[in-house]
């Protein structure tokens, strides 16, 4: 099964296409996709768009992963603007025929390393030591959508079923 994880964000959107099996959990290809803050919202989020649908089209995941939408009281603005940027990979994810699953970062946390409220830092080192990495990917935007993509591996692989939000 080919898995595409996006961890959304209007200025660095990261991604990370695993293969998992039998034998693993194998790394494709990961990386960002950026845009311009001098940009207006709506070419960046059209920028987005162009760069994870190229991406979905040459790589045809079986799944794609998000992070579900979280509002922190201090920063709700933060929560808008990722949430402009998934609902166009949404979209995408209906015109591409791709199967959509959703899961909240301490779910993801937790079926990474047991802990729902593990720090960036012991997400990044998992992803880190689980692909034999010489350090751990930069910017932590590429560790987060690795992270969804494996969660969804091992979170299916136990359930027998995708959850599709």
């Amino acid at each position: 099964m080919r898995i595409l994880g996006i961890d959304p964000g209007l200025c660095i959107t990261g991604y990370g296409l695993i293969e998992a099996g039998p034998k693993g959990i194998k790394l494709i290809e990961a990386g960002v996709v950026r845009s311009s803050a001098k940009e207006k919202i709506e070419a960046r989020i059209e920028k987005i768009y162009k760069g994870i649908k190229g991406l979905v089209r040459e790589s045809k995941p079986d799944v794609l992963v998000l992070e579900q939408l979280y509002s922190h009281y201090r920063h709700p603005t933060t929560s808008i603007l990722m949430g402009h940027v998934r609902g166009a990979i949404c979209l995408l994810a209906k015109e591409t025929g791709t199967q959509l699953v959703g899961y909240s970062a301490t779910r993801v946390k937790k079926a990474i390393t047991g802990a729902g409220h593990a720090s960036k830092y012991q997400m990044q080192r998992m992803i880190q030591n689980l692909f034999n990495m010489k350090s751990a990917p930069n910017p932590p935007d590429i560790s987060d959508a690795l992270a969804l993509a494996v969660a969804h591996a091992h979170i299916s692989r136990m359930d027998g079923i995708a959850r599709v939000k």
